[in-house]
């Protein structure tokens, strides 16, 4: 069942007014330092990574939750405060959600014009990570966190369907966001290095490893398509390049519908058929924790719509604020403007989700706010899309990991007892999303398309 975030938990613990606004302030000075520092590029042999403003605000957010107990009274973050931001999370990822709804409309054009071996091979971006992570996971004795762990690489959209419908709290949501803490530290340099290893054994088309490449994070990208492009010639780098961004842009588009409606119940369906064959007699990695574990150490925090709203206000705010410090766009009339419809886009999804009975998941009416908002029939979808379109998203997905790591603190000792499994698991799934499409779109490019 979806988890509302309007809708306590069992049990729930009530956080001050002055805890919530404590909290609000820790997390614009984080995403104002994060900005700040900005993009930092690593040489990784040939190809470079690339850490964003998104990697600061985790670790930033991370280390104040971890600290905490050393930390004068006044900065300490309760466990209840650390509720809280997880609560918060689902509100700042439906703004995300809605301004990738206004690329999707935009580019929908494009993507139709993208051919079939760019179309088909989304299906081992989106099927691969199950395939080679989950008969892994359920090796290493991992239940019910690898349902969120391979159902996806876990970027942002995930986190918003697997938190909508189990709660980031559930074994499901510790999975993807374990996967998502994971991919985001050492996903770039991993995909770097097995797209180079494979690119050298020459039995791949160079344009089939970039579509490859194109697994939905731009970091992740970036690394991979350098690493193929390295071993080309300059003309066909070119094309690899091109051909891997726009891989990227169909696997960030379409993305949130094919997890939401294909990757996800598959990955359910098979860990009910794999898990009594290949996780039998196996004890559970995550536990049986020790008594003081075995109770509830965190209960939903409870938001009431009123703060929801608030939240989306100042969730947009932070955002501009991280557009103007890392991409040099200042917050002018049009740029406002544009967030307001971002905003005003999660409100009507919102309000739809609440009008059909919470029958559908709200990430996907949003969605689609935003892509009828700017497909090219609409009227003034060109208008709507030159607004929004001076918001880069990335910019959104600042303060979404700011929350996530001010509460990640509360799920340190569950994620320790997954440990080093959850990395393979992880290494396994980003291997798969690569080698699923790469392996289709081979397929497709020796096969006549017409």
């Amino acid at each position: 069942m979806a988890t509302d975030v309007l809708a306590a938990g069992t049990r729930a613990r009530p956080v001050t007014g002055g805890g919530k606004l404590l909290l609000f302030l820790l997390a614009l000075v984080i995403v104002v330092i994060a900005e700040a520092i900005g993009n930092v590029s690593i040489p990784v042999g040939t190809g470079k990574i690339i850490l964003l403003p998104l990697l600061w605000a985790l670790l930033l957010g991370g280390a104040i939750g971890l600290l905490s107990p050393r930390l004068p009274p006044p900065l300490r973050l309760s466990g209840a405060m650390q509720n809280a931001a997880s609560a918060y999370l689902q509100p700042a990822l439906l703004i995300f959600i809605a301004k990738l709804g206004l690329l999707v409309g935009g580019s929908l054009p494009k993507i139709l014009a993208s051919g079939w071996a760019l179309v088909f091979q989304e299906f081992g971006h989106f099927f691969g990570t199950m395939v080679f992570g989950l008969p892994v996971a359920l090796l290493l004795g991992i239940k019910r966190e690898a349902i969120g762990a391979t159902f996806s690489v876990g970027r942002e959209p995930s986190l918003a369907i697997i938190g909508e419908r189990y709660g980031m709290d559930s074994p499901e949501g510790r999975g993807v966001l374990a996967e998502y803490l994971t991919g985001t530290v050492f996903g770039a340099v991993f995909i770097a290095l097995l797209a180079g290893l494979i690119t050298s054994l020459g039995i791949f088309n160079p344009l089939a490893l970039a579509m490859g490449a194109g697994v939905g994070s731009g970091s992740m990208m970036a690394a991979a398509s350098g690493a193929i492009a390295a071993q080309q010639t300059p003309e066909v780098a070119k094309e690899v390049a091109t051909f891997a961004a726009a891989s990227n842009l169909v696997t960030t588009t379409i993305g949130t519908y094919f997890t939401l409606f294909l990757s996800l119940p598959f990955t359910i369906w098979a860990y009910g058929k794999l898990e009594p064959i290949l996780g039998r007699n196996r004890p559970d990695a995550a536990g049986p924790a020790p008594a003081a574990l075995d109770a509830p150490a965190h209960e939903e925090a409870r938001i009431g719509l009123p703060e929801t709203v608030l939240a989306w206000v100042l969730i947009g705010a932070y955002g501009l604020i991280g557009n103007w410090l890392t991409y040099g766009v200042a917050p002018d009339r049009n740029v406002v403007a544009g967030m307001a419809i971002i905003v005003g886009a999660v409100l009507a999804g919102y309000a739809l989700y609440l009008a059909c009975g919470r029958k559908l998941p709200a990430v996907l009416w949003v969605s689609l706010i935003g892509m009828a908002l700017t497909y090219p029939a609409t009227p003034y979808a060109a208008e709507i899309a030159a607004m929004t379109g001076k918001i880069n998203f990335l910019a959104l997905a600042t303060p979404i990991l700011t929350f996530a790591g001010l509460s990640v603190a509360k799920d340190v000792p569950a994620f320790r007892r997954l440990g080093w499994r959850i990395v393979v698991v992880s290494f396994m799934a980003n291997a798969g999303t690569f080698l699923g499409a790469t392996l289709i779109a081979q397929f497709f490019l020796h096969a006549p398309l017409g």
